[in-house]
């Protein structure tokens, strides 16, 4: 059958065929969700359409449009956003696709299926598609008023399938008693008495491999007593992603496509690679934890720590750099009324570091340096990211920096590093860096806390180099939400004025200032970087 999605000149639609995982199926025990094959078959079973942006939404509770109200994070395009069209508590995204169906077969549309999202859920509709020229909306319907919703980016927003229009109408529902069957009685009774022997057996001897815990006669396409199912069973299922054609060959059948890779399987077995090096490492403390280190040679420090992704604290090594006597007034006193660039407001989204474009406003140096030596917290920090903006700015604070010779390159454009500048109390949730990074703690002492790329899998990356856990010591951490986090490794340390750490590429960290804080952060070493060009999002 042929299923064509025509695009007007600019529609880029993210298409694609729908994945049997679910993250809440995944984190039950023994990922136990996916023996029931119904649900993994019901969650392939069609394509999904993604959201090219993150977004959060509300509704007031109100019949009209207006009651619905969206936060976008700045740039995106508004024609592939979300809207507010029909009241109701009803948010609307416009489908950038006219799609076509052969004669007599319509499209199921709807949300993906096992794939409920709190306060929201998206409404059901089937569309003529085989004759009708107009494209179709997918909407969602709040089932709670006053609790904002998150929509990441990419998540699917809508699932469809065909379905053959005048099938339903030619079914004749009826009931028979089961005793009227014979065959089919002696079957219900087999697999009914081999299920009971089964789960005593399990129950008195509980077997080894989580594989062995469930009987699998379903799963496998077996009669009860062992003959095989049809030949059409099935027990994966992967439909084919949408491909252009040429315009010669529009109004034929697609090509066949070749097996895609699963992706689920793909990602287990990745998964379990990184758990074995975990479980590895664990075996030698040593290997495991930060090392503190004096007077370390280039050699030493490449060999051990940068070529072997492995971080290190480089203790003292600004101990005699000028600026280790950086002070609120001096600061002050070298910079001025100025005006900079800082991060602002962080304590109203919890999101903050997501969205910080949104977060950038300008004050005067001196007036920043007031606040947050006046009242700490969160709301108010300088970070890297203004380090572009305050380039000229902060200028002459980079005479009482110097370099790491032999590990930093001093005549690269970025040698004079990345400032951070806050009060005690400023945060930087979990995340990790597409770059090797060196901290340098000016002022001031930091609490960092490090984990290992190897614990990515169960750390929750939802959106680029972000986990949905912000704080994995947060006392009031949700380990029935987030049961993966339980039995994470990670390595605690403090970091004091005029040392150093060393963070590789890919080191899952957060940072608290327990003072006021002046650090800076470089890149530059004299060993290849660039590592990120082949980061995908």
């Amino acid at each position: 059958m042929e299923l064509t999605c025509y695009l007007h000149p600019g529609w880029a639609p993210l298409i694609r065929p729908a994945p049997a995982t679910r993250e809440w199926m995944t984190d039950t025990p023994e990922s136990f969700a996916y023996r029931c094959l119904p649900l993994n078959i019901a969650n392939a079973h069609g394509w999904e359409i993604l959201t090219p942006c993150a977004f959060d939404a509300i509704w007031t509770g109100g019949t009209s449009p207006d009651a619905v109200q969206f936060r976008f994070p700045p740039g995106i395009d508004l024609d592939t956003a979300p809207v507010s069209l029909f009241g109701q508590g009803v948010l609307t995204f416009h489908i950038q696709g006219l799609f076509r169906t052969e004669p007599g077969w319509s499209l199921w549309i709807g949300g993906a299926p096992n794939q409920p999202k709190d306060a929201i859920q998206p409404l059901t509709g089937v569309v003529e598609t085989d004759w009708s020229p107009y494209t179709f909306t997918m909407n969602w319907r709040f089932t709670r008023p006053n609790t904002w919703v998150h929509f990441d980016q990419e998540e699917p927003i809508c699932f469809f399938f065909p379905v053959q229009r005048d099938a339903l109408a030619s079914v004749q529902p009826h009931f028979e008693e089961l005793d009227g069957a014979p065959e089919l009685m002696a079957e219900f009774k087999a697999w009914s008495e081999s299920r009971n022997a089964f789960q005593a057996r399990v129950a008195a001897d509980p077997p080894a491999a989580p594989a062995d815990h469930w009987q699998k006669l379903y799963y496998r396409g077996v009669r009860p007593g062992g003959d095989a199912g049809p030949s059409d069973h099935l027990s994966k299922l992967r439909v084919q992603p949408f491909a252009r054609v040429g315009e010669t060959r529009q109004h034929r059948a697609f090509p066949r496509v070749a097996p895609q890779p699963d992706a689920a399987e793909a990602l287990a077995r990745r998964d379990w690679l990184l758990d074995t090096q975990r479980r590895l490492r664990a075996l030698a403390p040593r290997t495991e934890g930060v090392m503190r280190v004096v007077g370390i040679s280039p050699t030493e420090f490449l060999e051990e720590f940068y070529a072997a992704n492995r971080p290190v604290i480089l203790g003292a090594i600004a101990q005699d750099w000028p600026a280790r006597t950086w002070s609120p007034d001096y600061l002050k006193k070298i910079v001025g009324s100025a005006t900079v660039e800082v991060q602002a407001r962080r304590t109203e989204n919890a999101d903050f570091e997501r969205f910080k474009e949104a977060h950038r406003i300008d004050m005067p140096f001196d007036a920043f340096i007031d606040r947050v030596t006046m009242q700490g917290g969160n709301d108010l920090y300088l970070t890297a990211f203004n380090a572009r903006s305050n380039g000229p700015t902060l200028a002459p604070l980079n005479d009482d920096l110097r370099t790491v010779r032999g590990l930093l390159d001093d005549t690269d454009a970025g040698r004079h590093g990345m400032l951070w500048l806050g009060g005690a109390g400023t945060f930087t949730p979990l995340h990790h860096d597409l770059t090797n990074n060196l901290l340098v703690q000016i002022t001031g002492r930091k609490h960092v806390v490090l984990v290992s790329p190897a614990e990515t899998p169960r750390l929750y990356n939802d959106q680029h180099v972000f986990s949905r856990v912000a704080d994995i010591l947060a006392p009031d951490l949700d380990l029935k939400r987030f049961p993966l986090l339980d039995g994470v490794r990670y390595q605690a340390l403090e970091l004091a004025p005029g040392d150093a750490l060393f963070i590789p590429i890919g080191w899952w960290h957060q940072v608290r200032s327990l003072d006021f804080s002046a650090s800076v952060t470089f890149t530059n070493f004299v060993w290849p970087n660039d590592f990120a060009a082949g980061f995908s999002v």
